[in-house]
Parts: structure tokens; C-alpha cells; sequence
């Protein structure tokens, strides 16, 4: 087996000769801390001595030899090796925790450190871990002994890959555990897969498709407007998260009659039996009319759930409020180019006006932008905006 030092610390020979004084004793400590030694092995700890380490590694080599914890044991015996070779009173020990880490595995280390430190009057260590995982006990090891050297044992031809699953396997415990993301990532899918699987279940395959469009749909609106957020104040009710209950409730009513208004206003009998789907999204008539019915009630709907929040961030002096004042803006001179839009669609009206409008619009938006953040910052005394 092939080990390596990850080049963090230096070489024990020049840590050691760097000290003003003699040590009594340094002890060498290989750290195990889910106890491979002992679950694989079958040995108990600690292990104290060099051919008494020597016999664990092997032992555990033997049992999986792809174990870098054996590598780490022979790495310690070297460095008991070099320290005796330099003069020094040294020993070497094993010691490891539970197989499930945690307090009482690092309990257990820290009982046999002291044990080892007291037998030994060791007043000097030298840590050797085969990763970052062994080291988290470093702070127990401080408090009972000295430490002037940590080395970690990798192996040299998965030292990358080690490092890409140990962050691979950080990302993925935070999306199952951590619910601020769970809730999303595992949620929405999760709500996807048991409509579909009741929806077969059932022989409604064909609505299985529109079931799970409506749920996607429903949770990217939830995030979008912190519908979530807004439900979640309500263990914690405050003033201003009632402003925002009423407004994000009010706003959504008034969307869903937005849509029923825009159905309303289609023609009758524009849309025929033997029209696809794709037929019906893509006639201009159509759509054109939707939108036009729809636009007005919807941009209230929008505007009472943008207000909403904008009172509640400036009931609570939040500089938040120069975000929901752009929001406001931005929706108001959105309004008259969609207007455009249908008009284009259903009229025939020359998309030049839809395209002035725009840029009207944009210039409108920068100058109000420009104009708020420097009336904010004067007032914050130049805080960050970001806050």
C-alpha cells in the first residue's frame, strides 16, 4: 500500500528540532475514530508499542485491504521509527472510538489518550489520520497533551476521488436533511412520483400528465412569492406577517380570477373538437384574447402580493424595501407593453410600439433603480445594500 503526507505540515525532524526544549516523551497517536480497527479487525484498544501496531495494521490490511486506516498505522510506526533515530523517548499507540463516531466514540478516545498519556508521562504528540473525519478530535488530544505535529495519511492514487465524494456526499446529506432544501428537492419530487403512481393506478395516465404539471406549478409559484415563508409565520404571528398573509391570499384569489376572466374573453366557438393542444396554445386569436381578459386582474393580483411585502418590510425598516418599490415599478411599466403584445397578436398592430414601449420602460426602471440606491445609501450612511 502506497501513503503519502498531504505536504500541510512539516516534516517531524524539523518540528522537533525547532524546539527550545527536550521533550520527556512524544507519543506517535494513529487515530481511529469509527473503530475499523476493532469492527474489522477484532482488536481492542488502544494498541501501545511498536510491534503490537505493526500486528494491528497487518490485521487489518488482511481484513480489507483498501482500508486507509492501515496505512495510517504503519505510517505512525515510521514516525516512532524517525523520532527514536533522532534521540528521542517516543512511543507509538492506536487509538480508536465507536463505530458510529459521535460523543461517546470521542469519549472513548479521549479516556485512552489519558490513560496512554499518564502511563507515559508524555508531555508531547505527534496525530497521524488517514483524513479530516480523525482530526475533529484534535481539540480533546490538546487538552490533555501537547501537540507539535499533525499528519494526515492519504492514498496517493485516490486522494482526488476521496475528496470529490467526501463533498459529494456533504451536498447530498444536506439536500435529504437540511430542510430548508429538502423540502424542495425531495418534496416536489417526491409529490410528483405518488400522483403519478395513484393517477396509473386509477387508468388516468393522460390527467397524470396534467396532475404533475399543476403540482410543478404550484410549488415554483409557492417559492417564488415565499408562500411557504408566509404560511410558516403563522406559528409566529406578528403584525406585519399578517399584512403579508392577507395580501398573498387576496393576491391569489384575484389571480385565479384573472385566469377565469381571460377563458371568458375567448371567442366562441374559436376553439373546435378537432383542435390539438398545440393548435390551441399557438393560435394567435386565442392567446391574444386570453391575455387581454387576464393582464388587468392579474397585474392586481401581482401588485397586492408585491404591496403586501413591501409593507410589511417597511413596517420593519428593512432595506428590503427598495427591492419591493423596484418590483412595483418594474410590474406597473410591464403592463402597457403586454397590452401591446395582445394587441399585436389579435390586431395586427405593428410590434414597433411593443418594442418602443420596452425601452421606454428599461430607461424608466434604470433611473428609478439609480435614484433608490442613492437615496438609500445616504440614509443607511453607505451600509451595504445587500443586507
Amino acid at each position: 500500500m502506497s501513503n503519502g503526507n498531504n505536504g500541510e505540515n512539516l516534516s517531524i525532524r524539523d518540528l522537533v528540532t525547532s524546539q527550545n526544549k527536550s521533550f520527556n516523551c512524544i507519543i506517535v497517536l494513529c487515530i481511529d475514530r469509527d473503530d475499523d480497527i476493532g469492527s474489522k479487525g477484532g482488536i481492542d484498544t488502544p494498541v501501545i508499542g511498536r510491534d503490537s501496531c505493526i500486528n494491528a495494521g497487518v490485521r487489518l490490511a488482511i481484513e480489507d485491504p483498501e482500508d486507509s486506516d492501515a496505512n495510517a498505522i504503519f505510517a505512525a510506526v515510521k514516525t516512532y521509527e524517525d523520532l527514536l533515530n533522532r534521540g528521542y523517548n517516543a512511543e507509538v499507540a492506536l487509538v480508536s472510538g465507536k463505530y458510529n463516531r459521535g460523543i461517546e466514540g470521542d469519549e472513548k478516545i479521549g479516556y485512552e489518550i489519558k490513560y496512554i498519556v499518564d502511563k507515559f508521562k508524555a508531555d508531547a504528540s505527534v496525530i497521524v489520520s488517514d483524513g479530516e473525519d480523525d482530526e475533529t478530535v484534535v481539540p480533546v488530544i490538546q487538552s490533555m497533551v501537547p501537540i507539535i505535529s499533525v499528519q494526515r495519511i492519504v492514498i496517493k492514487h485516490s486522494r482526488s476521488v476521496e475528496y470529490s465524494y467526501a463533498i459529494f456526499a456533504k451536498y447530498i446529506k444536506m439536500l435529504v436533511y437540511d430542510p430548508r432544501y429538502s423540502k424542495f428537492f425531495l418534496g416536489v419530487p417526491g409529490a410528483l412520483l405518488v400522483a403519478s403512481g395513484i393517477s396509473t393506478i386509477f387508468g388516468l395516465t393522460k390527467e397524470a400528465i396534467a396532475l404533475v404539471l399543476s403540482i410543478l406549478g404550484c410549488a415554483f409559484i409557492i417559492r417564488a412569492f415565499d408562500i411557504d415563508k408566509s404560511i410558516s409565520a403563522l406559528g409566529k404571528p406578528t403584525p406585519t406577517s399578517f399584512i403579508r398573509i392577507f395580501s398573498l391570499v387576496s393576491g391569489v384569489l384575484i389571480m385565479v380570477v384573472s385566469i377565469v376572466n381571460g377563458l371568458s374573453h375567448i371567442p366562441e366557438g374559436i376553439i373546435t373538437e378537432d383542435m390539438t393542444n398545440f393548435k390551441i396554445v399557438t393560435n394567435k386569436e386565442i392567446v391574444g384574447s386570453f391575455l387581454r381578459g387576464t393582464i388587468l386582474l392579474l397585474w392586481i393580483g401581482i401588485g397586492t402580493i408585491l404591496s403586501g411585502t413591501l409593507l410589511s418590510n417597511w413596517f420593519r425598516g428593512s432595506i428590503k424595501t427598495m427591492s419591493d418599490i423596484l418590483r412595483l415599478v418594474i410590474l406597473i411599466l410591464l403592463y402597457y407593453p403586454i397590452l401591446q403584445f395582445t394587441s399585436v397578436l389579435t390586431e395586427g398592430a405593428s410590434p414597433f410600439n411593443l418594442i418602443s414601449s420596452l425601452l421606454i420602460g428599461l430607461a424608466i426602471t434604470l433611473v428609478a433603480a439609480t435614484f433608490l440606491y442613492q437615496y438609500y445609501r445616504n440614509r443607511k450612511g453607505g451600509e451595504s445594500l445587500k443586507n
